[in-house]
């Protein structure tokens, strides 16, 4: 019997996941707009047979003199340049379905999944900060109920637009004149709350039938999202208890919706500092905290809080809980685990909350030993808390190669990850079905 492995995304945000890795030595921050750089991580990940690059996204970050948040690439154009210099490796991209349109989104997935050979993801969003509606020229931004609704519907849109011009449809007969199998389109016909549109893609299904769709949230609207379509979700959690709870929850709902459990991999995120020694991991990691600054450690937590912090003393205690939220459908889970993090481990001061999430963002945060670090993880993936996880290395490059060349091994030695790639397509990686093009299952039932 083979043993099952878990599945591994590498969590790319430049120039590294702790707020203050871009003032460490070994972290080239000056290149994070360099497509050579973007190169020479996409290939260190690949080379540990990663399941897939994750870039995450957000508008309306911020801009600071003191820290380079609010400085990036569209990710979408990033996957598209990487796509041509890796061969299995998959590109997952963040696009948010409150400030775009569904066939916009359905052709430029579609476009990479095509120009990839099969290895594009969608990771959908529906925008979390507040002043991405300033950019858009929107005076508000959607209320929570109200975003996870929209990206319901746009969803559906967007897979209706995949299928509507089947892989199979392009014939391409020279001899007889015969482009396309027009009995093999599906123009889709939508009217719906939020969207209404006639037509269809320019682009047949790809290799994949459609891109991965992967989904970033814990809420009940997101959960029930993610049951209903999603085929991965990155979510947050501290204990083996909370994430196997999660687990349950969220697999429990797959059967209403006709799914099967191993139609959704379960990934939450953790934050790994590794070094040969446990000293060693401690040290790095204290060091990364002592360049943070307390401007943009308070900052930084606000943005966690839900309360503006800014300009009070770091050793200031920690606020009580915001009661003052204007968007009462928003659940603030990020916030709630955050808190729960400063009770469980009596933190007491903003100095000491933002210092403890620094890196992991209410993430779990693993440091230590590879050996350490990949029992933790063998833990939470054989006790059902975890299909894989999103792994979010310190710094770049370094702390990303730290991983593929500490854990990784400890990880593949054990029997737990893969030594080469199952296939050449996302979904073969990571053990998904391809999607049936509906219009062939009411052929088939006909």
């Amino acid at each position: 019997m083979v043993k099952k492995q878990m599945k591994l995304g590498a969590f790319i945000n430049l120039p590294g996941q702790h707020v203050a890795s871009w003032r460490y030595e070994g972290t080239e921050s000056e290149r994070i707009l360099e497509l050579d750089y973007l190169v020479e991580l996409a290939r260190i990940a690949e080379r540990g047979k990663f399941d897939t690059i994750f870039f995450a996204d957000v508008f309306g970050t911020p801009i600071a003199e003191n820290a380079p948040s609010g400085i990036k690439l569209d990710p979408l154009i990033i996957i598209s340049a990487l796509a041509a210099v890796t061969n299995k490796i998959g590109l997952t991209a963040t696009l948010t379905t409150t400030y775009n349109e569904p066939f916009h989104v359905a052709r430029r997935f579609a476009a990479i999944d095509h120009l990839s050979g099969g290895r594009a993801a969608w990771n959908v969003v529906t925008s979390n900060n507040n002043f991405e509606s300033l950019l858009f020229g929107k005076e508000k931004h959607l209320a929570h109920a109200d975003r996870y609704e929209r990206a319901d519907e746009f969803l559906d849109v967007v897979k209706k637009l995949w299928f509507s011009i089947d892989g199979e449809a392009l014939v391409v007969d020279k001899e007889k004149g015969q482009f396309l199998n027009i009995e093999k389109v599906s123009p889709v016909n939508h009217e719906g709350k939020w969207f209404k549109l006639q037509g269809t893609l320019d682009t047949p299904s790809t290799p994949q039938g459609h891109p991965v769709i992967v989904q970033a949230g814990s809420s009940e609207a997101g959960k029930e999202l993610a049951a209903k379509s999603a085929e991965v979700i990155f979510t947050a959690w501290q204990t083996l208890e909370d994430a196997q709870k999660f687990y349950r929850d969220v697999k429990g709902r797959l059967a209403k919706y006709g799914r099967q459990e191993e139609d959704l991999k379960i990934m939450p995120g953790v934050f790994i500092t590794v070094a040969k020694t446990e000293e060693e991991a401690i040290l790095k990691r204290k060091q990364l905290n002592s360049f943070i600054l307390p401007e943009t450690g308070l900052a930084y937590l606000s943005a966690f809080l839900g309360i503006d912090v800014r300009g009070s003393n770091p050793n200031d205690p920690i606020p009580q809980e915001n009661t003052e939220i204007e968007d009462k459908t928003n659940p603030q889970i990020r916030a709630n685990i955050v808190r729960a993090i400063a009770e469980r481990e009596n933190l007491k001061t903003l100095r000491e909350l933002y210092e403890h999430i620094a890196g992991a963002r209410g993430h779990r945060e693993i440091v230590g030993t590879p050996k350490q670090i990949a029992d933790q993880l063998e833990e939470w993936f054989l006790n059902d808390g975890a299909d894989g996880f999103n792994i979010m290395p310190p710094t770049f490059p370094e702390g990303l190669n730290d991983i593929v060349n500490l854990v990784i091994p400890e990880l593949q030695q054990r029997g737990l990850f893969r030594t080469e790639y199952e296939g050449t397509t996302l979904r073969e990686n990571l053990g998904l079905a391809v999607p049936i093009n509906p219009s062939k299952k009411q052929s088939q039932n006909a």
